[in-house]
């Protein structure tokens, strides 16, 4: 492991190449709705229930790692947030993803879920969410 001495962030790969100095948190949460950061700070406490997991503002959207970065949200909107979950196979017998989409060239399948209220992180979100956190 290496951890970068700006940010302090770990990474598996020595001096990994990332956008530390590029934005904060804050920086993605500001001038949004109340409601959408309301749904952010959910989806942060529904996955540190389940680890502690670290919060990672890139240049253009925000990683949730443990040893890698296991999801991301990809969007902070007027009243909804969207989450993508990578994963190695496609699960299309679901309820939750609105779309799932193959990275080119890799065995990765991007599946992108979009949450308007708490309550959208239900029990067969929650299988997903654990599913990417243990890779």
């Amino acid at each position: 492991m290496w951890t970068c001495p700006i940010c302090n962030r770990e990474f598996t790969a020595i001096n990994q190449v990332h956008s530390c100095r590029e934005r904060n948190l804050s920086d993605f949460l500001q001038g949004k709705s109340a409601h959408t950061v309301e749904l952010f700070d959910h989806l942060i406490n529904e996955y540190l229930q389940m680890a502690p997991i670290k919060v990672y503002p890139t240049k253009s959207m925000i990683a949730l790692g443990l040893r890698t970065n296991f999801a991301y949200v990809t969007q902070l909107g007027k009243n909804f947030i969207d989450v993508v979950f990578p994963f190695k196979e496609i699960y299309a017998d679901n309820l939750c993803f609105t779309k799932i989409k193959t990275v080119p060239g890799t065995n990765d399948h991007n599946h992108y879920f979009r949450m308007y209220f708490k309550e959208d992180i239900n029990e067969e979100v929650r299988g997903y969410m654990r599913k990417a956190l243990e890779g």
